[in-house]
């Protein structure tokens, strides 16, 4: 399977997310990135916006409902908001969107720090492998894997998407 390159699919969810925020007549997006890859995509999409706004890092970790189970991971740093959420509308992004697990505890870790006026999911990568009714408002591409593959991406600079196979 050939993997879409980040790079091509940015400028056409820039274009994407623009015109979706118009539609909503939202003039001033606060943008979250969740943790890593997540940031690394929306810095990039912010540049292919040609945007210098703050953006607001969010680290679930701790909001996980399989925390219990998958345990801390090693890497667990606090989510940096340069901003208010109680009102704004927010563009939440993330690279690869699977279960939808991640989104659910990024909203519920949003929702802990206020009520935003609306949130805009952007997501890279969409796996059609949900478990939760969670969609995207803007996705870059949408695969379906085997049950034993996962994608990985790797960066900041460049992005680049990596097809893993996991040991049974």
């Amino acid at each position: 399977m050939n993997l879409p390159n980040p790079a091509d699919l940015l400028p056409e969810m820039a274009t994407a997310l623009e015109a979706h925020l118009a539609q909503r007549q939202i003039s001033e997006p606060r943008f979250i990135g969740i943790r890593t890859g997540g940031v690394w995509v929306a810095q990039a999409l912010l540049d292919a916006l040609g945007r210098d706004d703050a953006l607001g890092i969010l680290d679930v970790s701790f909001y996980r409902d399989d925390f219990t189970q998958n345990g801390l991971h090693p890497q667990v740093q606090p989510s940096e908001l340069p901003f208010e959420i109680e009102g704004q509308h927010l563009v939440l992004i993330d690279d690869v969107l699977m279960s939808g697990r991640t989104i659910r505890a990024a909203l519920n870790e949003l929702f802990d720090y206020g009520r935003p006026a609306s949130v805009t999911l952007v997501s890279l990568l969409d796996l059609n492998a949900r478990e939760l009714p969670i969609r995207p408002d803007v996705v870059g591409s949408t695969l379906s894997l085997a049950a034993n593959q996962r994608v990985k991406l790797t960066g900041p600079t460049p992005l680049t998407l990596d097809l893993q196979t996991l040991a049974h």
